[in-house]
């Protein structure tokens, strides 16, 4: 016959479960959230993205000075093929930092993605993946076709723009010219104060960049930082502030984008790395934020498109 469980027998039996769940909860809290950086580059290639003499890039310098201090792995590819694997949707968010059409070899003669390998992203961001787009990933599937004048970037084209971009939540037009300038500082006005990486900064923030200029803004954005273009110089911001920094959820997974990053010097920037650092965190589920619908008060002439630039 069996003895009956003493109450001394219930209290260890007790302990050493809670023990358990709490060592438990202890290793998932402590797993590393996985990041993959990705810079394919079919149209223009950023100086901040070039790899020379086989040395990282300077982006990616960045991200894994970023990546230690904020406790996440990051790996770092060009090669279009790997969105043909399994393994992209091993790591919790993407970054990309692109241009032109993916599919096509282009300009830096690495690996495209295939047609399927597009489908596979945008569904893997749909069921869950996180996506983070920095600067040129704007400049990135343009709606077809893209002729050399531009034409068809001032052309608003709402639910018929390329599916990459409704993703992404807005497309790049153009941005100043040399004799505008090309680059000019410009007021950043925080309309998200509360935004991961944002807390305690005061708006507005003067930051010096190659301003893109943009359109299609997705309706449901939640606007983090709009670009005061009352002072600007040039055809490209003749127009009302627009949204330069964003969050959106599509599907299941949380979109981020920032229009910074085109300048060298301003990888070491502190704004900047911390809103981009933010924008990272948000999108693997480190840090939790509300993204309430904003774009129509942020941002009221989101839908304004600037003149064009005389021809050449």
């Amino acid at each position: 016959m069996c003895p009956l469980p003493t109450r001394r027998d219930f209290l260890r039996a007790t302990t050493a479960a809670s023990a358990g769940l709490l060592l438990s909860r202890t290793l998932s809290a402590a797993k590393k959230k996985s990041v993959l950086l990705f810079t394919k580059s079919s149209g223009w290639e950023h100086d901040v993205i070039k790899v020379v003499d086989g040395k990282p890039s300077i982006m990616e310098t960045a991200l894994r000075n970023l990546s230690a201090q904020h406790d996440f792995d990051l790996t770092a590819t060009k090669d279009g093929r790997i969105f043909d694997s399994a393994g992209f949707r091993a790591h919790d968010a993407l970054v990309f930092f692109t241009t032109g059409d993916l599919t096509e070899t282009g300009t830096d003669k690495n690996p495209p993605m295939s047609s399927q390998g597009k489908q596979a992203l945008l569904d893997a961001i749909h069921n869950g993946l996180g996506f983070v787009g920095v600067h040129a990933a704007s400049d990135t599937f343009h709606t077809p076709p893209d002729p050399r004048d531009l034409s068809n970037r001032y052309i608003a084209h709402g639910a018929q723009s390329d599916p990459y971009l409704r993703m992404l939540g807005g497309e790049f037009i153009i941005h100043g010219q040399e004799h505008d300038p090309r680059l000019q500082a410009a007021n950043v006005i925080i309309n998200d104060p509360s935004f991961p990486g944002l807390q305690g900064v005061k708006s507005p923030v003067s930051f010096t960049e190659e301003w893109y200029s943009m359109k299609d803004f997705a309706p449901d954005l939640h606007v983090i930082c709009t670009l005061d273009t009352s002072t600007m110089n040039g055809n490209a911001y003749k127009r009302a502030p627009y949204p330069v920094v964003w969050a959106r959820h599509e599907g299941k997974g949380r979109v981020f984008y920032t229009a910074m990053g085109d300048r060298p010097e301003n990888w070491s920037n502190k704004f900047m790395l911390d809103v981009l650092v933010g924008g990272i965190r948000w999108s693997t589920h480190a840090v939790d934020a509300a993204i309430p619908t904003n774009l129509q008060t942020a941002a009221p002439g989101y839908a304004e498109i600037p003149p064009k630039y005389p021809p050449k």
